[in-house]
């Protein structure tokens, strides 16, 4: 299975148009892509201007074929209008010979990832999401060449504590392209609650203290003056945990 992250931030109260755009729009044609299983538009819970789209796929040569086809960019064009602009202006000169001051539409960023490990759905993408679905992510640097063994340890011992844990319905771990010492733990939940009670049981943080040895250096030595001050680790610049509404979803297998 393959993942692909499109990030981009949306004009204020630009949401609920965004969101017509790419039910109408989006949805459509990924079901008609061959090779893609599963789309969703998310929300940011902290940053609510802040969007993702998160596309699964059977392969990687499907998902890059997407990328390099017309539909996609046609798509990318199509959402421009609801897309907030950047801090970055342009200068040029009108047919009038004047100056023209336009601000410089922000791109979207996409992303690119190998599932490596998954929970109990390892070959099947997550079903139409409720309401309340939340999405988080966990993007953790790790030492060269400890990416093999940090996926044994999740499979052996994240995914089984997070299928026990209430309102977890997929856990997935990926691997960015090019980015050999990161990785990036995918969970989708019931509804955001389940998951902030997830973190506030400390199991979240036992979960950290059994893969700690494979991380930076530099993340051993913050989580070691955070446990002295009883703060959370996942303030590391080395674990960064990022929460998201799941604002429609669709699977299409």
């Amino acid at each position: 299975m393959y993942m692909r992250l499109v990030q981009a931030k949306v004009k204020p109260d630009g949401l609920e148009m965004m969101k017509e755009y790419y039910d109408k729009n989006i949805v459509p044609a990924l079901q008609r892509t061959a090779g893609c299983l599963y789309a969703c538009l998310m929300q940011s819970a902290r940053h609510p201007e802040e969007i993702i789209s998160m596309t699964l796929w059977e392969t990687q040569s499907h998902a890059d074929a997407y990328e390099k086809s017309g539909p996609f960019r046609q798509l990318m064009d199509g959402a421009k209008p609801y897309l907030a602009d950047s801090s970055e202006w342009r200068i040029q000169l009108t047919k009038e010979m004047t100056l023209e001051y336009a601000p410089v539409p922000e791109e979207p960023t996409v992303s690119s990832y190998a599932v490596s490990a998954a929970s109990t759905a390892n070959t099947q993408a997550p079903g139409n999401q409720a309401p309340d679905t939340y999405l988080r992510i966990v993007s953790v640097k790790l030492k060269p060449g400890k990416l093999d063994e940090f996926k044994q340890l999740y499979e052996s011992e994240i995914i089984p504590a997070l299928q026990a844990t209430k309102g977890c319905r997929h856990a997935y771990l990926t691997t960015p392209n090019n980015q050999g010492n990161e990785a990036i733990s995918l969970t989708i939940w019931d509804r955001r609650s389940d998951a902030e009670a997830y973190e506030r049981s400390g199991l979240f943080t036992q979960l950290l203290e059994k893969t700690k040895h494979l991380y930076s250096e530099l993340f051993q030595w913050k989580m070691h003056l955070d446990n002295l001050h009883r703060g959370q680790a996942a303030t590391s610049e080395d674990v960064q945990v990022h929460g998201y509404t799941v604002v429609t979803g669709r699977s299409f297998q």
